[in-house]
């Protein structure tokens, strides 16, 4: 395994981490996700990414029973965080002061997550959206009282624009607070622009680190959509009919089928291929991988050697296969 820093900050993070959304409490068994996460933390994997809204808060429970059961030191690991859709699956039975990023569902749904992790405190808490009905003062001043008392150790965002992360940072600076130090971003060969172009000027002018998810595009980027819709397949899942859609748009599988010829002619698979593609931005500080077999961790975690095999004239191959790099911005 390898480790670099989450952006500026002094964290020591695996380049490959492991995500359990979709899966955990929902599309595998809790033996099977055990299996999983030990299979990551024995090959190196440092980071466990979660969120309340996981299986409206199932997914960290089972997380929390496996860490657990695991024994493993506190401090050989880290575990994430996400607040602002709140921990209801149904979405349906959620009062107003359970979901946002109000001073009380931050900290709330903070002590929730600690319960349903059972750690005495998170090592990265994310806002998971931002939230325009709620004053990006008081949501900075959350997450800084959190750190104040150990109950969070960095906090960070999800999916916000460059410009709300800098006003978080103008805020945390205004009132000598603790800004956010990463964003989880989605980022993929079909999802660029955020962290190859709108981010481009924050990587420098306040250190960001970027732990990104989806990178197989929820699975499309595996190739196992190349000649058809296979069944059990997290597209199937019922709710994520929007993800459906987007995701297998025919240009894209075009794409793919290419893509997954010219990853045979450099000896790898497909996925190895795409998640090698994500390594290979210095921006990104982790890739989160999202598995619900060994099988396919084993093969993902080949990433990390094969990346050596995407050469400048490999890139250039790429790119004119997926013919979507986004213009250079002009500073």
């Amino acid at each position: 395994m390898i480790y670099n820093r989450l952006g500026k900050s002094g964290l020591q993070i695996s380049r490959l981490s492991f995500g359990s959304w979709l899966t955990f409490g929902k599309q595998i068994g809790d033996n099977s996700a055990e299996d999983l996460m030990t299979l990551a933390y024995d090959n190196g994997i440092n980071f466990f990414d979660n969120a309340e809204s996981y299986a409206g808060g199932k997914s960290e429970e089972v997380m929390g029973e496996i860490l657990k059961k695991k024994g493993w030191r506190r401090d050989s690991y880290i575990v994430s965080s996400k607040v602002y859709f709140g921990a209801d699956e149904g979405k349906k039975n959620l009062k107003p002061t359970q979901i946002g990023l109000s001073r009380k569902h931050v900290v709330e749904a903070c002590h929730q997550a600690l319960q349903r992790l059972q750690v005495d405190y998170l090592d990265l808490y994310f806002c998971h959206r931002p939230d325009k009905q709620t004053p990006i003062e008081e949501t900075v001043w959350a997450m800084h009282n959190l750190i104040q008392q150990g109950k969070v150790l960095y906090w960070g965002t999800s999916e916000w624009s460059a410009q709300e992360i800098m006003e978080a940072h103008m805020v945390a600076q205004r009132y000598n607070l603790i800004g956010p130090a990463m964003e989880q971003p989605q980022y993929n060969m079909f999802v660029r622009d955020k962290v190859e172009v709108e981010y481009n000027q924050i990587y420098k002018t306040v250190g960001l680190g970027t732990t990104i998810w989806s990178p197989l595009a929820s699975g499309v980027l595996s190739g196992k959509y190349n000649e058809g819709f296979p069944e059990g397949t997290r597209l199937g899942i019922e709710g994520l009919e929007w993800l459906k859609d987007r995701s297998l748009a025919e240009e894209n599988i075009k794409k793919v089928r290419k893509l997954t010829a010219f990853a045979k002619e450099l000896g790898m698979s497909m996925p190895v291929l795409a998640l090698a593609w994500c390594l290979k931005n210095d921006n990104v500080s982790t890739v989160i991988l999202g598995a619900s077999k060994n099988i396919q961790l084993e093969e993902n975690l080949k990433a990390l050697d094969e990346q050596e095999k995407l050469t400048e004239d490999v890139i250039e191959k790429i790119e004119e296969i997926l013919d979507n790099k986004p213009p250079h911005p002009a500073f």
